[in-house]
């Protein structure tokens, strides 16, 4: 023995009379050549081997396969793996027939294996019989018909699947479910060269047998009688089918068998009487096969009809759009006029008209090629994924493959439209859905649709953002608006044109107030002039009188809401004698009934997220309030959640975003918990028109650039200790309360228990009353201040906890650093006081500010450098406090520090923060970012 090193040798060893053998090295072994045929010797060689067929090495089985059969002798294998044996076998041939191994090709033939036929009248001699071999008859006495078959040394295998035939050194594999009789025929033929059909028997071997061996039998090299012949052989079968439909509209189909110049319906009563008087001589597994196939397409037989019935809608369905097309390829199929209007229809829209009329939107689509009274149906089943639908004219509508019905479905889910309500094909619907509307019309290109000029106007001045010459800015503000700022103008008064809401979204410190100011001091130049109303932070309420009394160059009466309830109902009732008003979120909502049934030009809510949670009373208030136009302010239209963006809308055009429950299934939980593009597209397309928002790095191209250093911190020995006992701790108790009292019950006391973490992290003394030791975060921040004084710079500085300033206002007094302090406990008055001479205090050199009551309307460009000294749990709110310091005014680079503790629960929620960030940058196509509520699954991870 000796191991095979590559192919070639193989072939020098095989020549040698040497066959491959498994072992745990490739290896020959020599073998006799003298097998004889089914030979005990060569059987149990096979056996004794045939183990290694198990294994699929490729190389040695294809090998042994041809030493096996290159001697040409026939084996046969009688063994429990046979079917192993076989499948292994028959790819190994194929791949061994490329080597040509002793010049003999081995092939697996997928070609059928082809029979000599002779048969004669007179048998003077045979062998045998069909079915009985042990036939006493003399076989002078029996007369029938011989069939004899010309193949000399053959021999084969049934397996499950296959009959494999040994002949002539070449493989044929036969199917055995296309070839049902061909064992049977083998065993006949092993030992019988010829074989005897009875003449009483011709009948059935004509019809059951000979169809199955017509195709192996070799017309070309018939023998003797040839009369015979045509007795036996049977004629070929063509069909005929005959659709119509019924009284009750089901599809009737009659069946005619044709051979030659016979046909006949096997559904007829009197049709055996016809094959026998025309001695047809049928094939009946083929007859059998187009049964099959009717019945297997569920037609079924009409009782006393001579046609089949087909009663079943989806087969119906399928039938007309599927099954009859190959009918007419395999079958002549003939069908009544009845039959072909039957149709399966695919829904198109060859044109709709769309105009802009009176504030109105009108969109026809009487043009659809379904009837009106029926669309509503059509969708209903479209929407469960339904195939089809079948319309009262008897017509099926294909609902898998149709742009028509895509576009039908986006009108009524996107706008609301109630099909069975309209009147003569025309839709009418506010003028606001028509940027929805346009958009939806793009993305089917093959719906051709005729638009008014109102229209196309309208869509142009909203979508392109980049108005024409008509609209003007006064006069008074054309040298003060910077170009981004008119462009802003310009978008308001075309929504006032279209009685349009909308949402001035810029960047915080990009003037949005002014760009307001500006459209307010338009509405005096107007014959109307309705007074507007102004709602903002209470803190804001002067800061807005202060800007418009600096930027109007006309006197502008302005009415401040303030005082005790009875002066504010009084001012109140004065509104018409003013150009604007000027109230609080507080107040609004303290005197709502006193704005009953006063209608404003514009109703304007600054820093609009104070709406965002839509069942407050300030959202209640705000929406209460009637208005020509209404406008949100707000540099983060999402803070928290995308229902945030739904209250925003549902103020400033109510209904356009849907209910708020059809928002919540159809865009919030969708896009919050599975990431769905789909419907994270489809908000943009609704929210984009009426939602303009530009950011400082796209439009200040002068403004000094903005650094953001993550600055890490480590823990004090003892801080360290305390916070790794109360993590453990808190995680039990997190656990242990969502056990007991579910998700939503917990959340109070989870962000609690998840606040004493973030204490610790910022000092332990905020809620530790006796710990004395230090804080590696304060030290740190400590060093940032120090450093930052000493070369010159003014510093903000934000905390969530107004407790931590106490704190670092005793570290600011040692080292005799002059300070203010702001939260929201300080008076309005104070706070405008404080930022006027921190911006020009050269002492002052620094501010800590409550990040909840000064992280707006608050201009502190002196200062050029920012801290925040713990994370928020949303990054908005952050970018929102900078930006009180990056804004127009601000002439040096701005250092923004982030004060993250190392190992900590503040990491963690800095790269929640991040993983927040995608959703507001998609829907609003900037790099705000937004932390959305915790869930459950996220408040988890916050202890991996």
């Amino acid at each position: 023995m000796y191991i095979m090193k590559d192919v070639n040798e193989f072939f020098s060893a095989h020549k040698n009379g040497e066959v491959l053998q498994y072992g745990k090295n490739l290896k020959f072994v020599p073998i006799r050549e003298n097998f004889e045929r089914n030979s005990q010797e060569l059987f149990d060689f096979i056996i004794e081997h045939g183990k290694m067929l198990e294994y699929n090495k490729a190389m040695y089985n294809r090998f042994f396969f041809n030493s096996m059969f290159s001697t040409g002798k026939s084996i046969r294998i009688i063994d429990e793996k046979i079917d192993n044996f076989f499948e292994l076998m028959k790819d190994r041939v194929i791949i061994a027939s490329t080597y040509n191994v002793d010049k003999q090709e081995f092939l697996m033939c997928d070609e059928e294996m082809k029979i000599e036929l002779n048969i004669s009248e007179s048998v003077d001699d045979f062998e045998a019989n069909v079915g009985n071999q042990d036939n006493n008859n003399s076989h002078n006495e029996m007369n029938g018909y011989e069939l004899s078959i010309n193949i000399n040394g053959y021999d084969y295998v049934v397996t499950n699947k296959n009959v494999y035939v040994f002949l002539n050194n070449k493989i044929y594999t036969i199917n055995k479910n296309k070839n049902k009789n061909i064992e049977k025929i083998l065993k006949i033929f092993r030992n019988n060269k010829t074989i005897l059909i009875p003449k009483d028997k011709e009948k059935e071997f004509s019809k059951y047998v000979m169809p199955e061996i017509t195709n192996y039998i070799d017309d070309s090299r018939r023998i003797n009688n040839t009369t015979a012949m045509e007795g036996l052989i049977v004629n070929k079968l063509a069909s005929k089918i005959y659709l119509d439909l019924d009284s009750k509209d089901n599809i009737m189909l009659e069946l005619k068998f044709c051979y030659k110049d016979y046909e006949f319906n096997i559904l007829d009563k009197n049709y055996m009487e016809y094959v026998k008087e025309k001695n047809i001589v049928r094939d009946v597994p083929k007859e059998r096969e187009v049964l099959k196939r009717i019945f297997e397409d569920g037609f079924e037989l009409s009782s006393g009809k001579n046609y089949f019935t087909l009663k079943n809608q989806d087969d119906t369905y399928e039938f007309l759009s599927e099954k009859v097309a190959t009918y007419m390829n395999d079958f002549e199929v003939l069908a009544t006029d009845k039959f072909k209007n039957k149709k399966v229809k695919f829904t198109n829209i060859s044109n709709i008209s769309i105009k802009l009329d009176n504030g109105l939107l009108e969109l026809d689509i009487s043009k659809v090629d379904i009837n009106l009274d029926e669309i509503k149906d059509v969708l209903k089943n479209y929407n469960i994924k339904k195939k089809y639908y079948k319309l009262k004219s008897g017509d099926y509508i294909n609902l898998q493959k149709s742009e028509g019905l895509d576009f039908l479905n986006e009108l009524s889910n996107n706008l609301e439209i109630k099909y069975d309500k309209i009147n003569n094909g025309v839709i009418k619907l506010p003028a606001n859905r028509s940027l929805y509307l346009e958009q939806l019309l793009r993305q089917n290109n093959k719906i051709s649709a005729t638009k008014n000029d109102e229209y196309t106007k309208l869509v142009n001045n909203i979508e392109d953002k980049d108005f024409s010459d008509n609209i003007k800015v006064e006069k008074d503000f054309e040298n003060i608006l910077r170009d981004y700022q008119k462009t802003g103008y310009k978008w308001l008064k075309v929504l006032e044109h279209y009685k349009f809401g909308g949402i001035l979204a810029d960047d915080m410190g990009l003037g949005k107030t002014l760009q307001v100011i500006a459209l307010i001091a338009s509405e005096l130049k107007s014959k109307k002039n309705k007074p507007s109303i102004v709602v903002c932070p209470s803190s804001l309420v002067l800061n807005w009188k202060a800007e418009i009394e600096k930027w109007c160059k006309e006197d502008i009466k302005i009415l401040v809401i303030k005082g005790d309830a009875e002066s504010r109902k009084q001012l109140i009732n004065s509104y018409k004698d003013y150009n604007l008003v000027i109230t609080s979120y507080d107040l609004l909502k303290r005197d709502v009934d006193e704005y009953e049934k006063k209608v404003f030009k514009y109703v304007i809510a600054d820093e609009a997220q104070y709406i965002k949670n839509f069942a407050t009373q300030n959202a209640t208030a705000l929406k209460s309030l009637e208005g020509e136009i209404k406008l949100a302010l707000t540099g983060t239209p999402i803070e928290n959640s995308i229902s945030e963006l739904w209250s925003i809308f549902d103020f400033i055009m109510p209904g356009y975003l849907y209910n708020y429950n059809k928002f919540k299934n159809n865009f919030e939980m969708p896009i919050l918990k599975d990431n769905d593009e789909t419907a994270m597209k489809k908000l943009k397309q609704l929210i984009s028109p009426f939602i303009l928002r530009r950011v400082k790095s796209e439009v200040l191209t002068e403004l000094p650039e903005k650094n953001i250093t993550i600055m890490n911190n480590e823990m004090t020995s003892e801080q360290e200790k305390l916070y790794l006992s109360y993590f453990a701790q808190t995680k039990n108790e997190i656990v242990q309360e969502l056990k007991e009292n579910g998700f939503e019950k917990s959340k109070f006391k989870i962000l609690m228990l998840l606040t004493r973490l973030r204490q610790i992290c910022c000092h332990p003394s905020l809620f530790i009353s006796n710990y004395t030791g230090e804080s590696g975060k304060l030290n740190q921040c400590m060093d940032i201040i120090s450093e930052a004084i000493s070369s010159g710079h003014k510093i903000l500085l934000f905390s969530g906890y107004t407790s931590m300033f106490e704190i670092i206002e005793e570290k600011l007094k040692e080292k005799n650093i002059e300070y203010f302090k702001l939260t929201g406990s300080t008076p309005v008055d104070k706070r405008v006081e404080m930022v006027e001479q921190f911006n020009n205090n050269a002492n002052v050199k620094i501010f800590l500010i409550s990040l909840k009551a000064g992280g707006t309307g608050l201009n502190l460009t002196g200062a050029d450098v920012v801290i925040h000294y713990d994370p928020w749990w949303n990054v908005s709110a952050e970018n929102q406090a900078t930006d009180r310091a990056y804004r127009i005014g601000q002439k040096n680079s701005v250092q923004v520090y982030k004060l993250i503790t190392n190992n900590s629960i503040e990491e963690k929620i800095n790269k929640l923060q991040e993983k927040k960030a995608k959703i507001s940058e998609q829907l609003l196509s900037t790099k705000e970012t937004f932390i959305n509520k915790l869930s459950r699954e996220e408040i988890m991870e916050l202890f991996e």
